[in-house]
C-alpha cells in the first residue's frame, strides 16, 4: 500500500521545494546586494511570516478565497473526480503526463499542485532566503571580494561567479534537511487537500492503530534523509573543490 501513496508525497515535495529553491535563492541574494532597502525589507518580511504562518491555517484560508470565492485553484487532489490519471511510469502524474505527450493533463496536475506546494514550501522558501542572505553577507565582506571588485570585474561576475557560490555552501545543508522534512511534515497539508502521500496514510494507519504501516512511512522518511545527505555531500564536492583535496 505504501508503494502507491509515495510518488503523490515525492511529488509535493519536489515542487514544494522547487519553489522554494527558485524563489529563495533569488530574493536572498537580491536582500543581500541591496541591504536595508525595501527589497531587503521584503526578503525579511517574507522569512519571518513563513516561519510564522502555520501551514494548517493558511491551507484553510487559500481554500477558501482562491477555490471557494473565486474558483481560480482547486481546493485539493491530485486531479479532479473522473479525470483518469496517466499510464504509470514514475507515479507522478507531472511527469507521466509528460512522458505521454499529454499537455492538458500535465497542466491541470500542475494547477492541483499550486496551492499545496506553495502552503508546503513556505517556510522553506523562508530558511532558504534567510540562509542565503546571510550567506552572501558574510562573503561580501571577505578580502577575495574586495580584490575581484579591486580588479574591475563586473558587480554580475563578482556576485555569481565568486560570491555566490561560497555562500549557497550552508544554504545546500539547510535545503537537503527540509527537503527531507518536507517528506516527513506534509501530514496536515496532505489531510486538508485531500493529497494521498504518506503523510495522509501515515495519519490513517495511526487511527487504526496499524503499527506495521506507521513503522514503514518511519523507514521511508528515514531513508529519504539518508539519500538527500548523500547528494548533499555530492554537491558540496561540486561547489567547494578543497573538500575533494580533503
Amino acid at each position: 500500500d505504501l508503494a502507491r501513496y509515495l510518488p503523490a508525497t515525492i511529488e509535493l515535495a519536489v515542487y514544494s521545494m522547487a519553489f522554494a529553491v527558485l524563489l529563495g535563492i533569488p530574493l536572498g541574494v537580491l536582500s543581500a546586494v541591496r541591504r536595508n532597502s525595501l527589497l531587503d525589507l521584503l526578503g525579511r518580511t517574507i522569512s519571518i511570516l513563513g516561519l510564522s504562518v502555520p501551514s494548517f491555517w493558511l491551507a484553510l484560508v487559500l481554500q477558501f478565497f482562491l477555490f471557494a470565492q473565486l474558483g481560480l485553484l482547486p481546493d485539493g487532489q491530485r486531479l479532479p473526480v473522473g479525470v483518469r490519471e496517466p499510464p504509470r511510469i514514475t507515479g507522478l502524474y507531472t511527469i507521466d503526463a509528460l512522458l505521454h505527450g499529454d499537455v492538458g493533463l500535465f497542466l491541470l496536475a500542475l494547477k492541483h499542485l499550486l496551492m499545496p506546494s506553495f502552503v508546503l514550501g513556505l517556510a522553506a522558501l523562508a530558511i532558504v532566503t534567510r540562509m542565503v542572505r546571510s550567506g552572501m553577507l558574510e562573503v561580501l565582506g571577505q578580502d577575495y571580494i574586495r580584490t575581484a571588485r579591486a580588479k574591475g570585474l563586473q558587480p554580475r561576475t563578482v556576485i555569481l561567479r565568486h560570491a555566490l557560490k561560497n555562500a549557497l555552501l550552508p544554504a545546500v545543508t539547510v535545503i537537503g534537511l527540509q527537503f527531507g522534512l518536507l517528506m516527513g511534515g506534509a501530514v496536515l497539508v496532505e489531510i486538508i487537500f485531500s493529497w494521498p502521500g504518506i503523510g495522509r496514510y501515515a495519519f490513517q494507519a495511526i487511527q487504526n492503530f496499524d503499527y506495521n504501516a506507521v513503522i514503514s512511512v518511519t523507514l521511508v522518511i528515514g531513508a529519504a534523509y539518508v539519500f538527500v545527505n548523500l547528494i548533499v555531500d555530492i554537491l558540496y564536492i561540486l561547489l567547494d573543490p578543497r573538500i575533494r583535496v580533503a
